[in-house]
């Protein structure tokens, strides 16, 4: 019997791209309070309330832009929460919980 010959034929394969593990850039939406309240020479205001990072027993020190104008910012909220400010976490405004909205900045003037 006759040895059969095969003929053999190559084809070029196309180069197999690894996949990027690295996702298209999402933006984060951060949230801020500001409260616009002189509280005077020595003195700090404090945040408390239900959002990320916030408790009602103890508050959080706002960041003093200027005599008149504190903020708290966060990447993390993702929902509405309540909340007040206190002078020296201690004293607290008059009224109602402020409510943030999520991804904003949420001015106040609270009146103590």
């Amino acid at each position: 019997m006759a040895a059969v010959k095969r003929a053999t034929t190559t084809t070029a394969k196309a180069p197999v791209k690894a996949a990027s593990s690295a996702s298209a850039p999402t933006s984060v939406s951060k949230t801020s309070v500001v409260a616009r309240l002189d509280v005077g020479f020595g003195n700090e205001l404090f945040i408390r309330g239900e959002g990320p990072g916030l408790s009602w027993d103890k508050g959080v020190l706002m960041e003093c832009e200027s005599s008149d104008m504190w903020t708290w910012t966060s990447s993390a909220v993702t929902r509405p929460f309540a909340y007040k400010v206190l002078i020296n976490d201690e004293q607290w405004p008059s009224g109602d919980d402020f409510v943030a909205e999520a991804g904003v900045e949420n001015t106040i003037s609270p009146v103590f």
